[in-house]
């Protein structure tokens, strides 16, 4: 986990592209090292994954997946329990602690992707890919298996609407606003998906996070049903 906060330096820093010296990784900082601590487990866990040597890495596949299974289902298990303790609604604790812990890695990841990479391909491409995973394959698979198993009781697979209606068409709101504000950013003045003028990227920035904030206080509100949704 503390790789992911190291950027490695070359010799275009000081303008020395072909015969700069190479000062290497930076050092470890006191976040890396709280990083670590708090990550040692995870990382004692999945040192027993085999490696990709073995099986043509069909092996470590397997056992990769079953590791995030049971990760995924503990994460669930423990918010669920957090929230019924707190009193706070499974819809509340979905988009709040479960959401939070399961994108955690990947803001990482884009992190690292949008420091080691010329573009922010890799680091969009990981936001929008993991989302895709996480709706198509994790809720199909698993709605998959349950309306087999329903089915082959002879009961039917029904599953609640809730506030779904409401969070989606919000979540999309917000991700039209963001896609938009994405394609503006192209324009010369700026550069870039990502980075750019000090002003523009701390505002952009805002607006990202502001788009979180409302679509957090607005499911919430509806969930406790104080606005109205349809």
């Amino acid at each position: 986990m503390s790789k992911l906060c190291q950027i490695s330096n070359s010799g275009d820093d000081d303008g020395n592209g072909d015969g700069g010296e190479d000062d290497g990784p930076s050092s470890p900082s006191c976040f890396d090292y709280i990083l670590h601590f708090l990550t040692l487990f995870w990382k004692i866990l999945f040192a027993f994954i085999p490696p990709t040597d073995i099986a043509n890495g069909y092996l470590c596949f397997v056992v990769s997946i079953c590791g995030i299974g049971m990760v995924t289902a503990l994460i669930g298990d423990v918010a669920s329990h957090f929230g019924c303790t707190l009193g706070v609604k499974d819809a509340v604790t979905a988009i709040c602690f479960v959401a939070l812990g399961t994108s955690l890695p990947d803001t990482f990841a884009s992190k690292v992707a949008a420091i080691q990479d010329k573009t922010a391909d890799a680091s969009i491409g990981n936001v929008t890919g993991s989302n895709a995973v996480n709706v198509f394959l994790g809720i199909g698979v698993a709605w998959t298996m349950a309306a087999i198993y329903h089915e082959s009781h002879g009961r039917a697979f029904e599953v609640e609407a809730g506030t779904l209606a409401f969070s989606v068409t919000l979540f999309l709101s917000g991700a039209l606003i963001a896609v938009f504000l994405i394609m503006y950013r192209r324009k010369k003045s700026i550069g870039g998906e990502l980075g750019g003028p000090s002003p523009q990227k701390y505002i952009h920035s805002a607006i990202f996070f502001s788009l979180w904030l409302i679509y957090l206080i607005m499911s919430t509100l509806e969930a406790y049903e104080v606005i109205q949704g349809f």
